[in-house]
């Protein structure tokens, strides 16, 4: 799951140049969201978005753009949905015996 919080001044810049939709189009695009939350958090502009991260190499192609472009702040975290979770609590239980 990946969380941005864009700064104020270059999202403005952005968006009115045209290039914040392209950015997060782009994004989009890139990361196939099972699901995408955009809106206003920390006085400023911020979006959730979950999807599957195959590879972490990909870190830098995700990041970067909203780094660069958008002067976000980034956090991303793995979570799981609930068939992850079942999964990964049975492999758990073979585990223990």
């Amino acid at each position: 799951m990946l969380r941005a919080h864009l700064d104020v001044r270059l999202a403005n810049e952005a968006l009115t140049s045209g290039r914040l939709p392209e950015v997060m189009e782009s994004l989009m695009a890139q990361l196939n969201p099972e699901a995408a939350y955009f809106g206003p958090s920390q006085g400023g502009r911020s979006c959730t978005i979950v999807f599957d991260m195959q590879d972490s190499s990909t870190l830098p192609t995700i990041a970067e753009p909203l780094f660069q472009e958008l002067g976000a702040k980034v956090e991303i975290q793995p979570v799981m949905n609930a068939d992850d979770m079942r999964k990964g609590l049975a492999a758990w239980q073979k585990q223990q015996g």
